[in-house]
């Protein structure tokens, strides 16, 4: 029996997630507003950006420099289009690398002060990549940098409007999901949970802390950089203010909104209304930050576990609450034979 019950739960999963993907890929010929669209294709991206904080967070890191490495990418794949002459796909693949190699010096240093002074260390390195950007003629300045081709075209396809830099996204963003899914089932994914659930233990049972926390910060920022790519092609403009400190508390708030312990669908939600909840609340703009702001502190102060993990509770509540009834009726007759008697 036991048997079975574990065989339906990963179908169940697999349902619901071919159910997500079919809604995602026929969205563009429901959805006539380019408006919407590009507020679809900025989902996906918040969405692996939240991805990322999930994966440092899950080895007991957690990081206010995000934005720094999604920054990097971005420029340093405009730079590439820009100076050198490379097309999007040579320049993303590039960029990518770039964002690894950088994550790596980095985090050879920085990884082995976890705790506080990880998180202010990022945050100091997210400010420093600002001003780099925006103190330095190469990158612009704080003007940016402007013409940034777009992603160009693949056969007949043509990259040029929102439905096909839509598709271009998704791909990306379920190509990163996928690599990040193989990570947590695999070896290193149960060997970061152990660090998570107790570091001390993890280095008991003889597992390098250092080793994995460098290849989780490696990795994370390596996806940051490559969304990035994707967000200065798509733009064509970029500014050094659009990778500041508040970019990565919202990176961070993706994640906490959706449920930490959920690694990719929880950074997917947390992002989904982070980018529709303000828009829907346009009639009042005034009072929208207000809304918005008072919403999120309600979820995070009274449901921690984020809205996948409140929802995921909801059934264990009703199943406690009707065993705590069963007992108090079996209570109540067995006092009742008793009196009969």
């Amino acid at each position: 029996m036991k048997s079975l019950t574990d065989q339906r739960v990963p179908i169940s999963k697999l349902v619901w997630l071919s159910v997500a993907l079919i809604i995602l890929i026929i969205l563009p010929w429901i959805i006539e507003s380019p408006y919407i669209m590009h507020l679809l294709i900025m989902f996906l991206i918040l969405a692996v950006l939240g991805m990322t904080f999930s994966m440092l967070f899950n080895t007991g890191l957690i990081t206010l420099g995000a934005a720094a490495f999604y920054g990097i990418g971005a420029y340093a794949s405009a730079l590439s289009a820009t100076k050198l002459g490379l097309s999007f796909w040579l320049a993303l693949p590039l960029a990518t690398l770039i964002t690894a190699i950088l994550a790596l010096a980095l985090g050879a240093i920085i990884v082995r002060h976890a705790g506080v002074a990880f998180v202010i260390i990022t945050m100091l390195f997210a400010h420093v990549i600002v001003q780099v950007t925006g103190q330095v003629e190469l990158f612009g300045g704080w003007g940016g940098i402007l013409g940034i081709p777009r992603p160009g075209s693949i056969g007949p396809i043509e990259f040029a409007g929102k439905i096909p830099c839509y598709y271009l996204m998704l791909f990306l963003s379920l190509l990163i999901a996928l690599i990040f899914y193989a990570l947590y089932t695999c070896r290193v994914g149960r060997v970061w949970r152990t660090i998570k659930l107790s570091p001390p233990l993890a280095e008991t049972l003889g597992i390098n802390l250092y080793r994995y926390r460098l290849l989780a910060f490696v990795i994370g920022s390596s996806a940051a950089g490559a969304v990035g790519s994707f967000y200065a092609h798509y733009f064509g403009v970029l500014t050094p203010g659009t990778f500041g400190g508040w970019t990565s508390i919202y990176i961070q708030l993706y994640a906490v909104l959706g449920g930490l312990e959920f690694y990719i669908l929880g950074p997917a939600i947390g992002a989904a209304i982070m980018t529709f909840l303000p828009e829907f609340l346009r009639i009042a703009k005034e009072v929208e930050p207000i809304i918005t702001g008072a919403l999120l502190l309600i979820i995070i102060l009274f449901f921690p576990g984020g809205i996948l993990g409140t929802l995921q509770t909801f059934p264990r509540l009703r199943l406690a609450s009707m065993s705590a009834q069963v007992r108090k009726i079996r209570a109540w007759l067995s006092s009742g034979d008793k009196l009969r008697r």
